[in-house]
């Protein structure tokens, strides 16, 4: 058998065995780095400088790369197959590698368009306090009347929230009274109303 490799081998042009070598080679670290992908070996971003949640207030998602380790991967492996392609359909050295470089670097393309688009998935769980504003909810924990203290509310934001409250009516606010926000004091603390 490996006489039977030898010969193939041997029996290419240069530009034959170049395309083969980058294909086979490049092929091999496709599937590697498609196998660590899968099951969690993928740490092409990893950075363990810095705060964890200022990292996190501060992340946009990923931006367009199109220059990556995994597209120079996929491009010489496209690149590769089908130089070998375009030489075993006719094409001459010059227009196959031309042909290849094309389809390597739409790969390339195509591979930076998703990541960049699945970076774009992320969504934003932070609590706007400003959309309780008109939302009307139920008293949790009594509030104190003209500001003595704080209860709490159960109200519809973003899902279901718990969140402190106060208010400036002349009386207490009981629990189960319905109540409108009017007001966010230090953007953590409803005013509240009676509804």
């Amino acid at each position: 058998m490996i006489l039977t490799i030898s010969n193939w081998w041997t029996d290419m042009n240069l530009v034959e065995q170049v395309f083969w070598g980058i294909a086979i080679l490049f092929s091999f670290f496709f599937v590697i780095q498609t196998v660590l992908t899968f099951f969690g070996g993928d740490v092409d971003d990893m950075d363990v400088d810095g705060d964890a949640d200022t990292a996190v207030d501060t992340d946009g998602g990923i931006d367009f790369q199109f220059l990556s380790l995994k597209n120079l991967i996929a491009f010489f492996t496209i690149f590769g197959w089908t130089g070998i392609i375009c030489l075993h359909s006719g094409f001459g050295p010059g227009i196959s590698a031309l042909i290849a470089t094309g389809a390597g670097l739409i790969m390339m393309l195509i591979m930076a368009s998703i990541m960049y688009f699945m970076g774009k998935l992320v969504e934003d769980g932070t609590l706007k306090m400003k959309n309780a504003i008109g939302k009307s909810g139920s008293v949790y924990l009594p509030i104190p009347a003209k500001r003595a203290g704080m209860g709490k509310v159960q109200i519809q934001v973003q899902g279901f929230q718990t969140l402190d409250a106060v208010t400036d009516n002349e009386t207490d606010i009981p629990t189960g009274a319905i109540v409108e926000v009017v007001e966010i004091l230090n953007n953590q603390i409803l005013v509240v109303k009676l509804n």
